[in-house]
């Protein structure tokens, strides 16, 4: 079983390159994190949200990072974080062109 967690809150910028410039060196750090498998970067300008969607291989990793992102994030100063964790339904997803 696979997990998909996602992590979402409000986020002033900055956005597109700069956001790229910002993050690269967390994004190499979050690449190493144990029962990852991948994770989108997600960034909305107009609504002034920054978040993530994150594949895991199990659930004790999932909700550790949960954990371990939440309190990163509010060291950076941000507040009303989002993570909801879903169990991924492998069989219909794979359907629509998942990559599982």
């Amino acid at each position: 079983m696979k997990y998909l967690l996602q992590v979402d809150f409000p986020h002033a910028g900055p956005f597109k390159e700069e956001f790229t410039e910002a993050f690269t060196d967390l994004a190499k750090d979050i690449a190493n994190e144990e029962g990852l498998i991948w994770k989108i970067w997600t960034e909305n300008e107009e609504t002034k949200e920054g978040g993530g969607i994150y594949l895991f291989d199990n659930l004790t990793d999932a909700n550790r990072y949960l954990d371990k992102h939440t309190q990163r994030l509010e060291s950076f100063g941000y507040s009303n974080i989002r993570g909801k964790i879903f169990n991924v339904n492998e069989a219909l997803s794979l359907i629509d062109g998942a990559p599982l």
